[in-house]
């Protein structure tokens, strides 16, 4: 688990202040990583274009211009004729070593990004806009310095921005990098050191990068056990009883000893899976929403959810009118896609929005939400799960478009609710959940537009 900041200008401000750094020793420190990584990825004799702004993010191609110049054919492309005392500095280093400036865009085995990094606050003019379309449409291996041209620390992506293949970020990670938008910008993202540890570079936030590393499975350590040692999950089935068996059944595949479909009809299910007319009494979780319709009535709903059990919620329960009494409960989980967290805000008074500027303000309207409702744990689906509770955020980074399918959700919804089955409290169970769901699809060896639900669920029981 990683720290995503907002910003880091106050990151770097307490670098001068609390370590006697300077800004130019920063900037050193920057280069060298980047130089180091273009050593150890690119044979000597490479030839490399670095596109320089003539800001900070300018000054520290040139310094990577310098540190490479001898062992690559470098050049230096500045399209703009103003330079900031610090880039003036640099270029007459860079000068003196012989770094060849060139007046266009050469042709290049690697592309270096350092028009402006995270410092980006305006539109592009028509002319950065051309410049960043012919440098994406130049074929060579790209990386960006700090952050792509064009993505801001908001995570808004410009009409026209970098697209990097690796993006070697300075200090910490930037919570903008991993907006939805910005997925097919920044490639692998890696952190450079600035003469400090991150330790000591980064402070405390509440925003936090889930990775591989963070995901524990359910395993059955103990043997003096029964299948009521690992809970009891009931689904309520409804109009379309597909979604709920896929969730019953991952479930199943997640560690939960019983699970059991709520239904008023009789349905032909797997033979994993129980059936009832009534919540049994042995349900240490529950979930609703997968497929529910109109299934049943308010009041049948309101005697199933009669119970301080935890809950975990999606689908077409974002439209009932039962839903704004359900997210007063404790133990609450709510699993919504962008479509339904928007109904969900103008339900509940907090915001009357498009899907389109969620998208752009992702992170806003999750703060904004679980402010509001500290009792509920949120996952917005998206191609990067945003996860929160009370002042508490964490993205899940590892999704891929093959979950772009129906049924993933269902999955998503019986692996949670087994979770909290046996005995998770809300936010792991989000965490872990969500992680074995994205690792899941990671792991299905089949081509990114065949995976299906029941893919997922064999996948998840050989994580």
């Amino acid at each position: 688990m990683q720290n995503l900041f907002k910003e880091v200008a106050s990151l770097d401000r307490r670098c001068y202040n609390d370590f006697a750094l300077t800004e130019e020793l920063l900037m050193e420190h920057a280069a060298d990583g980047m130089a180091d990584y273009v050593a150890k990825h690119y044979e000597r004799g490479a030839k490399v274009c670095i596109v320089c702004g003539g800001g900070h993010n300018g000054a520290d191609g040139v310094v990577l211009a310098r540190l490479l110049q001898g062992n690559y054919e470098v050049s230096l492309y500045l399209p703009f004729e103003k330079y900031s005392e610090m880039t003036v500095l640099q270029l007459k280093r860079a000068d003196a070593v012989g770094v060849k400036r060139v007046s266009f865009l050469e042709r290049c085995d690697l592309l270096v990004d350092a028009l402006f990094g995270s410092g980006l606050s305006r539109a592009f003019d028509a002319k950065t806009e051309t410049l960043i379309k012919a440098m994406n449409d130049l074929e060579a291996q790209k990386i960006a310095c700090d952050i792509p041209s064009g993505i801001g620390l908001d995570g808004r992506v410009s009409s026209e921005s970098f697209r990097a293949d690796v993006t070697l970020t300075m200090g910490a990670l930037k919570l903008g990098m991993f907006s939805d938008e910005a997925k097919d910008f920044v490639g692998e993202v890696l952190v450079l050191y600035l003469g400090v540890s991150r330790s000591l570079y980064e402070t405390s936030t509440p925003w936090k990068l889930l990775e591989v590393e963070d995901l524990v499975l359910p395993h059955r350590l103990e043997h003096n056990t029964h299948k009521g040692s690992y809970g009891h999950l009931s689904i309520i089935c409804g109009e379309k009883p597909g979604a709920a068996v896929m969730s019953g059944l991952a479930g199943f595949s997640f560690g939960a000893g019983l699970v059991t479909l709520i239904s008023n009809e009789n349905a032909d299910l797997p033979y994993e899976l129980m059936q009832s007319h009534l919540l049994p009494e042995t349900t240490t979780a529950i979930a609703l929403g997968m497929g529910l319709g109109c299934e049943f009535s308010n009041i049948e709903l309101e005697t199933l959810l009669d119970n301080e059990r935890p809950l975990v919620l999606d689908a077409d329960i974002f439209s009932h009118p039962l839903l704004s009494r359900l997210l007063s409960r404790e133990n609450i989980v709510i699993t919504p896609h962008p479509k339904e967290f928007v109904s969900l805000l103008k339900v509940c008074g907090l915001a009357d929005i498009s899907v389109a500027v969620l998208q752009k303000e992702r992170f806003k309207y999750v703060e904004l939400f679980c402010a509001h409702y500290p009792k509920v744990t949120l996952l917005l689906k998206g191609a990067h799960v945003i996860i929160g509770q009370k002042s508490d955020y964490f993205i899940n980074p590892l999704g891929t478009s093959a979950l772009a399918k129906g049924g993933s959700g269902d999955v998503l919804s019986g692996l949670i609710g087994a979770l909290l089955a046996q005995g998770y409290q809300p936010l792991e169970a989000v965490i872990q959940g969500s992680l074995a769901h994205t690792l899941a699809a990671v792991n299905v060896k089949r081509n990114s537009y065949a995976l299906k639900p029941s893919d997922l669920i064999e996948a998840v029981g050989n994580l």
